[in-house]
């Protein structure tokens, strides 16, 4: 609540610059605001009798949205990147998506390792749980199994997270 908002009878007043101006009437506390071209805030309202401030409460406003969106900037979302293999990879194309994922483990970003199945493959799905295990003990040093191979409609998946 700001200025004409607080209906209290007495209220406990705090000055500009935290210093104590003891319990007013909150017109006293609203006039000794105008006069100072600032505003009257109630900031403990639970207490007895309410605390208020006198502060610039839209400058107050601007300072909290400005903190808001540096601590946005400073936090690291956390993206989940995709490779997908064949049952039928070659060991040198498996190296080249083990690059890969591990670049993407050092960026801070999971992995999801995906074996896709096209028509007959998906009979014989051991493959595909020998390659990503392979894949794992690969990147190892860089990143940790957070979900364990696993079936999904066609397609065996298996998230990696990095190391911390």
């Amino acid at each position: 609540m700001i200025n004409e908002q607080i209906k209290d009878k007495e209220i406990r007043l705090i000055g500009e610059d935290g210093e104590q101006l003891g319990i007013l009437s909150s017109r006293e506390a609203q006039q000794i605001a105008d006069e100072r071209k600032l505003d009257l805030v109630k900031i403990a309202p639970t207490a007895k009798p309410p605390v208020c401030r006198i502060m610039d409460y839209g400058k107050y406003k601007f300072d909290q949205a400005k903190k808001e969106k540096e601590a946005k900037k400073k936090q690291k979302t956390v993206d989940v990147k995709e490779l997908r293999l064949s049952p039928s990879i070659d060991t040198h194309d498996i190296q080249v998506k083990v690059k890969k994922a591990i670049e993407f483990l050092k960026d801070g970003d999971k992995v999801k390792v995906c074996v896709r199945f096209r028509g007959r493959e998906i009979g014989n799905s051991k493959v595909g749980t020998v390659i990503l295990e392979n894949f794992a003990n690969d990147v190892n040093e860089y990143g940790v199994v957070d979900k364990a191979p696993k079936m999904e409609a066609r397609s065996m998946i298996m998230i990696l997270a990095p190391k911390n």
